[in-house]
């Protein structure tokens, strides 16, 4: 089996475009490798012998589409310090997610397919984030800007924090208190966390 962390090219990242398209119109339940296909405007044994099956293509789908939010976001904190790097990268992160029309159209239609990556296991843009997380608090804690601790340990608290930030701030906000007001407090948190 092919998969989009092995061999990215151009046709499959137009084939993942048109996966993309058909998620966005008709939801991840309605769509198929076929409609794929037909979208992308080739055979349908093209796309099979990429993906063996939906759930399959969905995963690199996520994965091509998450990964380019956080390396958005953690580009745009380059300049600060360590501490305003994380904190920058993952509340930037998190407020493009909310904002990412993929992340939620499977929300609003098809909330299931996240529930595996916050119960059963992780998935590959998680372990993106925390391996940028941890490589960036270990070179905060060499230059004594952040606290001491497992880095790994640190950044995979800081992802399990972050979820409810990115799936359920909609709960908490209404007319007294804002999604920016608790994307201030994310960044406090990050930051008191992290420092020595």
């Amino acid at each position: 089996m092919t998969s989009l962390r092995h061999k990215p090219d151009t046709a499959r990242d137009g084939y993942l475009d048109a996966a993309r398209e058909c998620i966005l119109d008709v939801g991840w339940r309605r769509t198929t490798l076929t409609e794929v296909a037909r979208r992308a405007g080739v055979s349908r044994m093209t796309i099979y012998r990429t993906w063996p099956d939906m759930p399959t293509l969905l995963g690199d789908l996520m994965t091509r589409e998450w990964a380019g939010v956080v390396t958005a976001e953690v580009a745009a904190g380059a300049d600060a310090d360590p501490v305003g790097r994380i904190v920058s990268g993952i509340v930037g992160t998190t407020a493009a997610l909310r904002r990412n029309e993929l992340f939620v159209r499977i929300v609003e239609l098809d909330p299931e397919l996240i529930l595996p990556y916050l119960f059963s296991r992780r998935g590959r843009s998680q372990d993106l984030i925390l391996g940028l997380t941890a490589e960036a608090v270990e070179q905060g804690q060499r230059a004594g800007a952040i606290r001491r601790g497992n880095p790994v340990a640190i950044a995979r608290a800081l992802l399990l924090a972050v979820h409810g930030f990115v799936l359920s701030v909609h709960t908490m906000v209404d007319d007294r208190v804002t999604a920016e007001e608790l994307d201030a407090e994310l960044a406090t948190l990050i930051t008191r966390t992290l420092q020595p």
